[in-house]
């Protein structure tokens, strides 16, 4: 079974390969992932070099159906954050 990276196995990464105490690799990581959610919430995108761009995308209305029923519903606009992986984290990946 995958693993999931948390919070915490960052920070504890941070605390052994830097050197930094918990509590100020837990700031670390906060701080970054709180910028990157206000960016985002003011509606810029967020390109991490070598990593990742982070936008918001609309997502208009649409009439979506259920495969097993084969009802039709309405999915309301909204919207979403898109993850775009740089060439970069494709190859290293692949």
């Amino acid at each position: 079974m995958a693993k999931n990276i948390t919070r915490a196995d960052i920070v504890a990464a941070i605390y052994t390969k830097v050197g930094l105490s918990h509590l100020d690799s837990f700031c670390i990581i906060e701080d970054i992932v709180s910028e990157i959610i206000k960016s985002l919430k003011a509606g810029e995108s967020v390109k991490i070099a070598n990593f990742a761009t982070f936008e918001v995308k609309h997502k208009h209305s649409r009439i979506g159906r259920n495969p097993k029923t084969k009802q039709e519903f309405p999915i309301s606009e909204r919207y979403v954050v898109a993850f775009k992986p740089s060439q970069n984290l494709k190859k290293t990946v692949a």
